[in-house]
């Protein structure tokens, strides 16, 4: 039932109500909700009492408000505020679907609330619905034609829809109604012209657009994006001559953009190499001190030419001493004979440098400084690492050291090859000592963080980090507040390598979170760009939210979380107790001793740990509590806690791969792993369909991928176990389909052939000779010698013979994909050692504990940690 009307003394004290929550002074709110509420007459009174549950929430009393608003909703069903109220409570719980019912109900009881429909159209553009935006948005330009949100909402609306001509018109109406002065530059209305030149690029009105630009030049403040957008067009249209000139002004002002000199070549057009050549020097020449006119001839030049000029680059950067001179040449290594000259032309100076402080023997001239040669072992020792001889490598970097010991490169730089030979530790400690260098700098400080949690000293890196974090707060905690996500995603891959999948869970998790807030935080700029006109930055900001979770960070994270879950679902984790009484029941007197002993000290140390971490947890609260009180800030309540051994004691792990399987698959189609980790899941589930659905699409990105193949022979197995060919167990039409597919990839071949096939097409890569030799295991075990020698091959036409590629197998031998093989395992162990002896994987075990079958466990993150450029 509807509520009484208020007079006009309980009235004015609702608009004090609403006042105060606009002002955010939530306890006077409370107190005039009081004074109105506590009147017998209109105890009762809806909009009082929605209004006083709103407040409750904006002061963390969640269930209370719930249960205010609702009773208010309850006794005045056809009050738009109630339903107004009912949304904003919805809208900050993040129920947004929720909300806009509530909007929508309060607009058929109030049509041309302005708020109500303002409200309205940024949860539409939060979610991403259009049309339902457009409208809204149209609604508001009828309500307030005067305002310019209003237009240019409704433009944007459009825009976003890719009714171009529509969004065209209404911003050149708008702009019509703008008073500025030719010459006068104002930044919003260079802004809006700005924004409607990009529509008219985005509709490919390429003439339109350059007209568009050249007729209001004057006043538009950004200079620069004003002859870009000129010498764009022109190419699109043709005209090479006048694009030319716009470039060469372009490289006048920043002869460093290399998109500059790819706009002048096709505008020139040069056919022979020495016009393309001439190009670079003429700019060369003017700008004597640039770098790209110098580099980019590099890419495209060879043989004699390529010598010549890379002879000149080279000396100049060795002379001044440039660092990052191999990242400058770094992309031309695909090219082994380019690779050759510049080891030719590098060892060559070196010889020299050595001899007589000349790049040349033959040259007489001023002598080069002894810093020149310092900067020559550097780049070899780069050259060398890069090319895989990490022996030689580590040879140049260990004599730069002995020359200048000071110098932070050189130790860090001796990281990194420690890094790519797979010896974790080794690197995790050149970088301490390269931080130690300059503990202030922070860059060092972090990559020496990383190197740590590498090599899985967790605590090491953070204490590490702590150098740089807040006091008084634990480095975890506060990295976590400032979403640092590189940290987290390493964290996770370390704690999931010792096993700890609790807390790696709880990383990952930590991720999402990070991705859900910075998703949420759009609702910040939605007014803001209206009212600012920073239109073009708020379309890019759109559009880059809708992709945000295809970010690297955001993979790392999930396929973690996949990865653990997966585990957990096949060896869910067993009650700790049960576990110790089945292990002590095989140990003798001294050895249960010696283990009880170690248990209580275990216990003991964790007990300690929880105190402190409680104690901390305790007095942040405190903290907390505290600023919310001084700021009456609108919060939305605590979030859940992240309990590690929650997380990895979940009922259905399966269903929590998906939750992190689905961005994936929506955002980052594209990459083969994404549907793989797909068919784990679904494998596991037993959706065959969902199964055929990963496999096919993985199929069409590399039909040869390894991991693949292991999943098709898997799948093809599955199928004939509940019986595809007769029906047995699936729907006739489920098996039909099945059958159907399955024929096109396997073609009339059964497992053993379409493996043995897939074995000798690939015959030179250890990586899918290792997945051919699992199957064959898989499919027939009594092959198992036969399996572990295709997979230990080690001759010399294998072309992936790196530490990266190693590993995998020697982690394929220890885990159990060939059943047990402790004899074959030791002499591979042998075998890779002889091979690459820094690599700690393949290093004789000195004792039990030691062992390097104890530190391989979790294989798929390993990979890509040890060697990220061999």
């Amino acid at each position: 039932m509807p509520s009484v009307p208020l007079p006009p003394k309980e009235s004015n004290l609702f608009k004090r109500i609403l006042k105060c929550y606009e002002q955010k002074q939530y306890k006077n709110g409370l107190k005039f909700c009081k004074m109105i509420l506590s009147n017998p007459k209109f105890a009762e009174h809806g909009e009082t009492l929605a209004m006083k549950g709103l407040t409750l929430n904006c002061l963390g009393k969640k269930e209370e408000a719930y249960e205010f608003v609702r009773k208010g909703l309850r006794n005045d069903v056809k009050s738009h505020v109630c339903w107004h109220v009912y949304g904003l409570l919805q809208r900050s719980d993040k129920k947004y679907d929720e909300a806009i019912k509530c909007y929508r109900n309060a607009l058929k009881l109030d049509k041309d609330n302005l708020q109500i429909l303002r409200d309205l159209s940024l949860l539409q553009i939060q979610m991403r619905d259009l049309e339902g935006y457009r409208e809204t948005r149209y609604q508001l330009l009828q309500l307030r034609p005067t305002q310019r949100a209003s237009w240019i909402g409704y433009a944007i609306a459009y825009h976003l829809l890719k009714d171009y001509d529509m969004a065209l018109k209404l911003l050149e109406e708008f702009r019509k109604t703008q008073q500025i002065p030719p010459n006068k530059i104002d930044y919003e209305y260079s802004e809006l012209i700005l924004y409607q030149n990009q529509v008219m690029r985005e509709a490919d009105l390429f003439q339109e657009s350059l007209e568009h630009i050249e007729t209001y030049e004057k006043q538009i403040c950004d200079k620069l994006i004003v002859e870009e957008i000129k010498g764009e067009m022109l190419l699109k249209l043709g005209r090479l001559k006048e694009a030319g000139e716009v470039y060469r002004e372009l490289i006048e002002r920043n002869a460093e953009n290399w998109y500059y000199y790819e706009g002048l070549e096709k505008a020139l057009q040069p056919s022979t190499l020495e016009e393309r050549l001439q190009i670079y020097e003429e700019v060369s020449k003017r700008h004597p001190r640039a770098v790209s006119p110098r580099r980019l001839p590099l890419n495209f030049v060879s043989g004699e030419k390529f010598r010549e000029l890379m002879d000149k680059f080279l000396r100049v950067n060795f002379s001044k001493g440039c660092p990052p001179l191999f990242t400058t040449l770094k992309s031309l290594y695909y090219n082994p004979e380019k690779v050759s000259t510049i080891q030719e032309l590098v060892t060559g100076y070196e010889t020299s440098l050595k001899t007589c402080d000349l790049f040349s023997t033959c040259e007489n001239g001023e002598k080069e400084p002894p810093t020149t040669l310092l900067w020559v072992r550097y780049f070899l020792a780069q050259h060398f690492d890069k090319l895989g001889q990490c022996s030689l490598a580590l040879d140049y970097v260990n004599a730069a050291i002995a020359s200048t010991p000071t110098l932070i490169e050189l130790f860090y730089l001796k990281a990194k090859i420690y890094k790519h030979v797979g010896n974790l530790k080794e690197a995790a400690k050149w970088m301490d000592e390269a931080q130690s260098l300059d503990t202030a700098d922070r860059f060092i400080n972090s990559k020496c963080a990383k190197y740590m949690l590498r090599a899985n000293m967790v605590k090491d890196a953070e204490e590490m980090c702590s150098k740089f974090t807040r006091e008084g707060t634990s480095a975890m905690e506060n990295l976590n507040e400032m979403q640092c996500m590189w940290f987290q995603t390493e964290c996770a891959a370390a704690y999931q390598r010792l096993g700890k999948y609790g807390d790696a869970l709880k990383k990952c998790h930590e991720v999402e979170r990070h991705f859900f807030e910075i998703t949420d935080d759009q609702f910040d700029f939605h007014t803001y760009c209206m009212r600012k006109m920073t239109l073009r930055a708020y379309v890019d900001l759109l559009r880059l939210e809708d992709v945000l979770r295809k970010h690297a960070f955001y993979f790392k994270a999930a396929r973690s979380a996949i990865e653990i879950y997966l585990k957990l679902h096949d060896n869910p984790l067993t009650n700790e107790s049960k576990e110790q009484e089945v292990n002590s029941e095989n140990l003798s007197a001294k050895e249960l001793k010696k283990m009880l002993s170690k248990q209580r000290r275990a216990q003991k140390k964790a007990k300690l740990e929880e105190e402190r971490k409680h104690a901390e947890r305790e007095r942040q609260q405190k903290n907390q509590k505290k600023k919310r009180d001084e700021e009456e800030e609108e919060t939305s309540g605590p979030r859940e806690e992240l309990v590690p051994e929650k997380l990895e004691r979940v009922e259905n792990p399966l269903e929590e791969a998906i939750k992190f399987l689905i961005p994936l698959k929506n955002l980052i189609g594209d990459d083969i792993e994404t549907h793989l980790l797909a068919f784990e899941i679904y494998f596991r589930k037993g959706k065959f369909l969902l199964m055929l659905q990963s496999v096919k699409r993985a199929f069409a990105i590399d039909s040869n991928n390894p991991w693949l193949h292991e999943c098709l022979i898997k799948f093809s197995k599955a199928g004939m176990c509940v019986g595809i060919s007769d029906h047995s167990n699936l729907p006739e039409i489920v098996s039909k389909v099945l059958t159907q597919e399955m024929q096109k990839i396997f073609v009339n071949k059964n497992l053993e052939s379409f493996n043995e096939e897939f074995l000798k097409h690939n015959a030179t890569s250890i990586q899918h000779q290792l997945s051919g030799a699992k199957m064959m295991y898989f499919l027939d075990e009594s092959r198992q010698e036969k399996a572990i020698a295709v997979a230990t091959r080690l001759d010399k036409n294998m072309r992936d013979k790196n530490v990266k590629t190693l590993t995998k197998v020697f982690e394929a031998l220890l885990d159990g994909s060939f059943g047990s093989c402790h004899p074959q395992c030791e002499e591979y162990q042998a075998a890779c050692h002889k091979l690459f002896p820094f690599t700690s994987a393949f290093m004789p075990a000195t004792n039990e504990d030691d062992s390097s079958i104890a530190s391989v466990n979790h294989t798929a993150i390993n990979h890509d940690l040890l060697s990220n450029e061999i």
